[in-house]
């Protein structure tokens, strides 16, 4: 039987993912600089070899060029200020509660806090939420969709895929922010960019050069402990 081996050192590869890993966040204010095609393409080249149940791959994107971007956002901004009930194609948490909850508000409170919103002001809030639809000035986008057909884990190997995609741009200095938000309005996307129906809209992916003097880019969220993750069974 054939050995294959790494062409990286297993220590310099571990050192490289460790530092993507801890220096990678949810980038909420960009450049308008679009990033150059070959640049994208290398982004994908790295993600492209993400795993999945059976090899199956269910993923695709649609890319939105910057000026393809500036349309959808302009017109999903229009889209969602007629109050558009939500229709995912996957159903959102049912509700959050305990430490989900406790997770969730404290980062929410960073967001806010950044920005300068005060706590209870809802005409600020509300207006902070919208710039989900407004992709947060990134120069661009790309939409992820399954197969339907491969129902819950394909959606799983597609996070999968997401993790890969937005660490690969992170170590090509390309900022990122996987947004579930968009797939609220998953009709509206689906007609935007011409997604076949057995395709289920999972998320949007904004990004671009970040803004870093941007003040809701200087926080960064907490982790778990390792203790707090895992269960050790020894026997």
């Amino acid at each position: 039987m054939a050995r294959h081996t790494m062409d990286v050192p297993v220590a310099a590869g571990h050192e490289a993912l460790d530092a993507l890993m801890a220096s990678r966040w949810s980038c909420r204010g960009y450049r308008p600089d679009p990033v150059p095609r070959e640049v994208i393409e290398a982004i994908l080249e790295t993600a492209r070899r993400a795993p999945s149940w059976c090899n199956t791959q269910p993923w695709h994107l649609h890319i939105a060029s910057a000026d393809a971007t500036n349309r959808f956002r302009a017109a999903l901004t229009a889209h969602v200020g007629q109050a558009p009930t939500e229709n995912p194609d996957i159903a959102f948490p049912e509700a959050y509660e305990g430490v989900y909850q406790e997770r969730r508000r404290a980062s929410g409170w960073q967001l806010y806090e950044s920005v300068g919103i005060a706590k209870g002001d809802r005409v600020a809030s509300a207006k902070q939420m919208m710039r989900n639809f407004e992709l947060f000035d990134a120069p661009h986008v790309a939409i992820v969709t399954t197969e339907a057909k491969l129902g819950t884990y394909g959606a799983v190997d597609c996070g999968v895929f997401v993790n890969s995609f937005v660490l690969a741009a992170h170590s090509h200095d390309v900022a990122t922010i996987p947004q579930a938000a968009l797939a609220s309005q998953a009709p509206f996307i689906r007609g935007f960019f011409g997604i076949p129906q057995d395709r289920l809209v999972l998320l949007g992916i904004s990004f671009g050069y970040p803004d870093v003097d941007h003040p809701i880019n200087s926080y960064r969220t907490d982790r778990q402990s390792r203790d707090d993750l895992a269960t050790w069974v020894e026997s």
